[in-house]
């Protein structure tokens, strides 16, 4: 009898007993994608609506203030370069569009799962582990940063706000800002036990959204205080795809990408352990 043909509880001793020798088995099975095939049927039945709320906010942000707000402040110098307030604002919609999306899918839909539908508890009773799931659900993350990306990007071009062909890169910079936020994310809601704790979520989304140098320049704050602002992640994500959309090319986007990349390694190595310590017991 095939594999295929087996029941479901031969089909789970057999994955187990190919996965159970390899080194690390108890932590990953190499079955990540399952998870995101779940992500993928609740999108098709349920979630769609919200994807498509959550792209909409960027693009009524872009033409409120690029176009509506930019009419009345006209040119800005970046980098050595004159461009419009809508080119300006653009990149930084699109960095806080790939925040907004890994972050809520990482913390509020994450928490449902983890206290009320007992989701992870059931997963990892089978030969999948902790790895599994987290690189799992920010896969999940990062197929809704590219749907935000590519729709973004597809309602900038009419505009005239993409210039080059370089601006593309910026669909793979948004998944890799997604990609840290979302790592974070699932680590620090893997230790959140109430709604109140989870309110300080949008707590800290809000003010660095405003001051992470979207909407304006920093250089009009004292040192100190830019310095502070300037290491804030979503400054870092508006600095990186800004730099791209604008051909400002520069050592300055490596340091960018080696933030995030740190964001990411340290997101998945904690939520690894917390989700081992939650559900492995």
């Amino acid at each position: 009898m095939s594999t295929i043909e087996r029941p479901p509880v031969a089909l789970s001793a057999t994955i187990a007993d190919r996965v159970g020798n390899r080194i690390g088995a108890g932590i990953y099975a190499r079955r990540a994608h399952a998870m995101v095939e779940r992500f993928w049927i609740a999108f098709r039945s349920s979630q769609w609506m919200m994807i498509l709320s959550g792209f909409m906010e960027p693009v009524f942000s872009l033409l409120a203030f690029g176009f509506g707000l930019g009419h009345f402040i006209g040119k800005i110098e970046v980098g050595g370069h004159s461009v419009s307030y809508a080119q300006f604002l653009a990149p930084a919609l699109l960095a806080n569009s790939a925040m907004n999306g890994a972050i809520y899918e990482s913390t509020w839909n994450v928490y449902f799962k983890m206290h009320f539908a007992r989701l992870y508890q059931g997963i990892m009773s089978t030969s999948m582990g902790p790895l599994d799931v987290a690189l799992g659900e920010i896969a999940a993350c990062l197929i809704r940063g590219l749907v935000y990306a590519i729709a973004f990007m597809v309602v900038m071009t009419p505009f005239g706000l993409v210039s080059s062909a370089w601006a593309l890169l910026a669909i793979p910079a948004a998944l890799f800002i997604a990609f840290g936020f979302a790592a974070c994310g699932l680590a620090i809601t893997s230790y959140m036990k109430s709604f109140q704790q989870m309110d300080w979520v949008q707590f800290f989304m809000l003010p660095m959204l405003l001051f992470s140098g979207a909407f304006y320049s920093l250089d009009i704050y004292p040192t100190p205080l830019r310095l502070i602002m300037q290491a804030l992640p979503l400054h870092q994500g508006v600095e990186l795809i800004r730099g791209i959309m604008l051909g400002n090319f520069s050592w300055a986007l490596l340091g960018h990408v080696a933030y995030f990349t740190v964001m990411a390694v340290g997101g998945v190595t904690f939520a690894t352990k917390r989700m081992n310590a939650l559900f492995m017991r």
